[in-house]
C-alpha cells in the first residue's frame, strides 16, 4: 500500500512537487555510512560479493511532508533473482526521508543478511520432496513496524514456519518477505518467496490482519527470512539456459500452424537444449536426460503461464507431477518455488507480453494450455445454462504436468 495519494486537479494545475534533491546519491551515501562499502558507478559495492542498487519511484510533498518511494535491489552471484525491497518513507526534510528509508531497509533486509554472513543464530530447516533432501539455515530479524508502538512485536515467520519447507527447493539461496499493511478498509497481505507472490502462504496472515484496528492510522509489519542451503548448488544448468530456451520456444510456437510442425519443433528444440546443457556436463547420458527434461518443462509451462497471465484466473502455489500410466497414475504435489524453471519462464512470459504481441500470436501459444482448454469447457457449459462467470472468479489449485523422460529430476 503506497503512502502516495492521487493528485487532485489543483495540484496538477500547480505542477508536480518533485524535488531536485539527489535522492539516489543521498540514499547511497547514507547506506554506505552503515555498511562501510564502496560507491562505484551509482551502486554500493560490499565485501563477499554483495551489491546494492537504489531506484527512485515517486517523490513529492504533502502538507510540508517530504514523501519518498525508494526501491533497494540486493544482488549476489549466488542469487538467482535480486532481493528487491520497496520502501515508502517520509520526513520534514529530504534528509529525514532518506534516513527513514535507509533505516527501514537496514532493519528489514540487511539485518538477516548480516546474520547469514556471520552465521548468527541459524535455525535449521530440513526439506524433503520428490525423494530429495536439502538442509537450510534460516536467519530472520525482528519485525519492522509502523503504527503499532504500543503493541508487543510478533515474529511473523512463526506463522508460516511449518509451511516454509514446502516452498524451498534446490537453490542455494531463498528469501521470504512477509508484508502486511492496513488503513481503514484497504489492506495488503502478501508473502513472497524469491520475489514471487505465494497466495497460500499469504492466507495464513489474513485473520491476524483482520484483527488490526486501522481506522485512524496506517499500520504495517514486515519481516524477511534468509535461507541458505548448506550444500553448494548442484543444478546442471544455469538460469540463462532456461531464459534463452523460453524465448526460443515462444518465437517458434507463434509460427506453428499444424501438429506436424509442432512435432518437428519439439524434436529440434529438445536437441538444441540438450546440446546447450552438454556444454557443462561431461556425461552425455546425463546431458540427454537433463536436456530432454528441461525442454519438456519449457514446452509445457510456457502455454500454462501465458494462459494464467492473460486470462487472469486465480491460481494456487502448487504443481502436480503425474507419474505412471492408466489406473496406476499418481499425482505428486509440490510447490512452484521448488521447480526453478517455473519462475524463470514466468519472467520470459512477462517480458514477452510487455512487447505487446499480436493477440493471434498469444492465442496460438495459449491454445496448447491444458488449463485454457478446461476453462473453455467450463465457460461453454455455463453459457448453455445461461450463466456468466469471469476468469478472475475462478480458482485453479495449480498446474498438472507429466515428463516422459526416465530419470527426470526436479531442479
Amino acid at each position: 500500500m503506497s503512502l502516495f495519494k492521487k493528485k487532485n486537479q489543483q495540484e496538477e494545475a500547480e505542477g508536480n512537487n518533485e524535488s531536485t534533491f539527489d535522492f539516489k546519491g543521498a540514499l547511497l551515501e547514507a547506506l554506505n555510512e552503515k555498511l562501510k562499502g564502496n560507491i562505484f558507478d551509482e551502486c554500493l559495492i560490499l565485501p563477499r560479493g554483495f551489491t546494492i542498487d537504489v531506484q527512485i519511484g515517486k517523490q513529492g510533498k504533502n502538507e510540508d511532508i517530504i514523501m519518498l518511494q525508494a526501491v533497494f535491489l540486493v544482488r549476489h552471484d549466488d542469487f538467482d533473482e535480486p532481493l528487491i525491497e520497496p520502501v515508502d518513507a517520509q520526513g520534514k526534510t529530504e534528509d529525514e526521508a532518506v534516513k527513514m528509508a535507509v533505516d527501514m531497509f537496514y532493519g528489514a533486509v540487511w539485518h538477516p543478511i548480516d546474520q547469514a554472513l556471520n552465521k548468527k543464530n541459524p535455525i535449521q530447516i530440513s526439506v524433503d520432496y520428490l525423494k530429495q533432501h536439502y538442509d537450510f539455515d534460516m536467519y530472520c530479524q525482528s519485525v519492522v513496524r509502523i503504527g503499532m508502538a504500543d503493541k508487543k512485536p510478533t515474529m511473523l515467520m512463526e506463522y508460516i514456519k511449518s509451511d516454509l519447507p514446502k516452498y524451498l527447493g534446490s537453490k542455494k539461496y531463498y528469501w521470504v518477505r512477509v508484508y502486511l499493511c492496513k488503513y481503514k478498509e484497504k489492506q495488503i497481505v502478501e508473502v513472497r518467496v524469491n520475489g514471487s507472490v505465494c497466495t497460500e502462504l499469504s492466507k495464513r496472515f489474513q485473520i491476524y490482519v483482520d484483527s488490526w484496528n486501522a481506522d485512524d492510522a496506517f499500520i504495517s509489519e514486515k519481516q524477511y527470512g534468509i535461507f541458505i542451503q548448506r550444500e553448494d548448488d548442484q543444478c546442471p544448468f544455469e538460469k540463462q539456459v532456461v531464459i534463452d530456451a523460453g524465448k526460443q520456444a515462444i518465437e517458434s510456437m507463434v509460427k506453428i500452424t499444424n501438429p506436424e510442425e509442432y512435432r518437428e519443433f519439439a524434436k529440434q528444440f529438445e536437441a538444441d537444449i540438450t546440446a546447450k546443457v552438454a556444454e557443462n556436463l561431461d556425461d552425455a547420458d546425463a546431458a540427454a536426460t537433463v536436456g530432454k527434461s528441461l525442454a519438456s518443462e519449457v514446452r509445457i509451462f510456457i502455454p500454462e503461464i501465458l494462459a494464467k497471465l492473460t486470462l487472469m484466473y486465480n491460481e494456487g502455489d502448487s504443481l502436480f507431477l503425474l507419474e505412471g500410466e492408466g489406473e496406476e497414475q499418481q499425482s505428486i504435489e509440490f510447490k512452484k518455488t521448488q521447480l526453478r524453471s517455473y519462475f524463470y519462464l514466468q519472467q520470459v512470459c512477462l517480458e514477452y507480453l510487455s512487447t505487446r504481441p499480436a493477440k493471434e500470436d498469444v492465442t496460438k501459444i495459449v491454445s496448447n494450455s491444458v488449463a485454457f482448454r478446461e476453462m473453455r469447457k467450463v465457460f461453454d457449459q455455463l453459457k448453455e445454462q445461461g450463466k456468466e462467470v469471469q476468469p478472475n472468479e475462478l480458482f485453479v489449485p495449480g498446474t498438472s504436468y507429466k515428463i516422459g523422460v526416465e530419470g527426470y529430476k526436479v531442479w
